[in-house]
């Protein structure tokens, strides 16, 4: 893990389009601001973890015989 300190209104780079500005800090919250593009999805690490839950919901409701098909090409 890569840490780092920015104080309010300095940002981050991650490759060349995504930045992680910090936008305010206020007692022990950190409001952060995210420039990504559209094709990039961003998330609280709550709300991933709650999307990967229902996707695995879902696919453990499939029944076996359709997941053991196979497509041709």
């Amino acid at each position: 893990m890569l840490v780092l300190s920015r104080k309010k209104g300095e940002s981050i780079m991650i490759g060349d389009h995504i930045e992680v500005k910090v936008i305010a800090v206020e007692g022990d919250q950190v409001k952060l601001g995210i420039v990504a593009p559209k094709s990039v999805k961003v998330h609280r690490h709550e709300v991933f973890e709650s999307i990967m839950q229902q996707n695995k919901e879902a696919l453990d409701a499939v029944p076996d015989f359709v997941k053991n098909l196979k497509l041709k090409k």
